[in-house]
């Protein structure tokens, strides 16, 4: 079992940046992926980013390719979302994840662990 703590969410104007961190603990951080999933008043959880163990594979939901970035430091056991350019849409919980494998998994069945969220809100 992972546990996994989130900090760095806000309240931002639209075109400004934030950075999320996640510090897992539990198991060996390089043996797992980490995603990013975020969930909207009223949407479902949907998939924002994910890294693999190594951290050379990355992907991204189309909404925030080239805008976020997800990266890890395996010394530091913690994943990191940087946001940029973010908009009234990003507006969620953020949610990270540790996932059953070491893949960059983009379906929330592949995660087997969950931080308590953390709230971004942009405004116009």
């Amino acid at each position: 079992q992972v546990q996994l703590v989130e900090s760095g969410g806000g309240l931002v104007e639209t075109g400004a940046s934030l950075r999320l961190s996640c510090a897992a603990s539990g198991r060996t951080f390089s043996t797992y992926g980490m995603g990013w999933f975020r969930q909207a008043p009223g949407k479902d959880r949907e998939f924002v980013a994910a890294i693999s163990g190594s951290g050379s594979i990355r992907n991204y939901a189309d909404s925030v390719k080239g805008r976020f970035t997800v990266s890890r430091d395996n010394a530091k056991n913690t994943v990191y979302l940087l946001m940029n350019n973010l908009k009234p849409e990003d507006t969620a919980v953020y949610y990270c994840a540790a996932s059953t494998t070491w893949r960059a998994s983009t379906t929330s069945t592949q995660y087997g662990s969950w931080g308590q969220g953390t709230q971004v809100t942009v405004s116009l």
